[in-house]
């Protein structure tokens, strides 16, 4: 059974908010806030398996302490810009 699009969006906003580290919390919503309901369903795979990722490589990666896997190289540095479009 397909996912209905409305769900799979409400899910990735939740999987972005309750991440388990508080600065993943605030980077991945306000990311999803600002992204989701905008992105085509490629991008949303993507996202959906970032998300599936250890938090705390995703925050190596987003910080730039740590060079992020190649398939995510692009979203990782859209992400970790999020709060200076602000």
């Amino acid at each position: 059974m397909s996912e209905l699009p409305a769900h799979r969006l409400k899910r990735l906003q939740m999987r972005s908010m309750r991440r388990g580290i508080k600065e993943m919390d605030i980077l991945l919503s306000a990311y999803a806030d600002r992204n989701l309901a905008v992105m085509g369903p490629a991008e949303l795979d993507l996202y959906d398996r970032l998300l599936q990722e250890n938090d705390q490589d995703l925050y190596q990666w987003v910080t730039g302490q740590v060079a992020a896997p190649a398939q995510f190289a692009a979203l990782v540095g859209d992400i970790s810009q999020t709060h200076q479009k602000e």
